[in-house]
């Protein structure tokens, strides 16, 4: 397998819903930024290894060896987050870039070793679960804070949108995992919020809770 098949098997992974939803060439050359003829080309070749189904003007659907060998590489990849931010000191917003390089590594022992290392960690430094060595993932009850009315309250555990630029911003806002965070009023107009953490109230637009993920207490 070569890196840039790993990362189409990982991209159709994310771009499905479980990995059972057929997803369109299109769609994957979006997210990959490149041609769709590019795409059905590298779809070709995954088809041949029996890695996805693909259905001409329909799309390509992960088989189950595709499937784990996707999840397989998210579990490295997220692995790799935690080691560097509880081991390297690295930022929550800095590891994405540094963990697409290090998930590509292939010893199976360095991963288990890692996982060991780390003391089985169930999610990774954004709130995504952390899939385990059979490609099992966890069920989560979290739901997105815009969902939640006033006079509710839940933990923060985990972001929608893991973009530098939204882990910054919630950086400022001293918004981060772990956090108690209750709803104290809407705004009808625009859907924006006021929010109780701590000792502070915060003015959350839509946007941002709707990108936000908690879980009811």
């Amino acid at each position: 397998m070569t890196l840039s098949e790993e990362n189409y098997l990982k991209a159709i992974y994310h771009l499905s819903r479980d990995a059972q939803d057929e997803v369109s060439t299109n769609a994957i050359a979006e997210a990959m930024e490149t041609k769709a003829s590019s795409v059905t080309d590298m779809i070709k070749k995954l088809s041949e290894k029996k890695l996805v189904k693909y259905k001409r003007y329909q799309g390509a659907k992960l088989t189950e060896e595709g499937r784990l060998y996707a999840v397989n590489v998210i579990r490295k990849h997220r692995l790799w987050e935690v080691f560097l931010v509880e081991k390297l000191n690295f930022s929550w917003d800095e590891v994405h870039e540094v963990a697409e390089q290090l998930e590509h590594i292939k010893s199976d022992k360095l991963i288990e070793e890692l996982d060991v290392f780390l003391d089985n960690p169930s999610v990774d430094p954004h709130g995504d679960p952390i899939p385990d060595r059979h490609g099992n993932i966890q069920p989560s009850s979290k739901v997105l804070l815009a969902t939640l009315r006033a006079g509710e309250q839940g933990v923060c555990v985990g972001v929608r949108n893991s973009s530098r630029e939204f882990l910054q911003y919630l950086d400022k806002l001293g918004i981060s995992l772990g956090d108690e965070l209750k709803v104290l009023s809407r705004e009808p107009f625009d859907n924006s919020m006021l929010i109780g953490t701590g000792d502070r109230k915060l003015s959350v637009s839509s946007l941002t809770a709707n990108n936000l993920y908690v879980k009811k207490i």
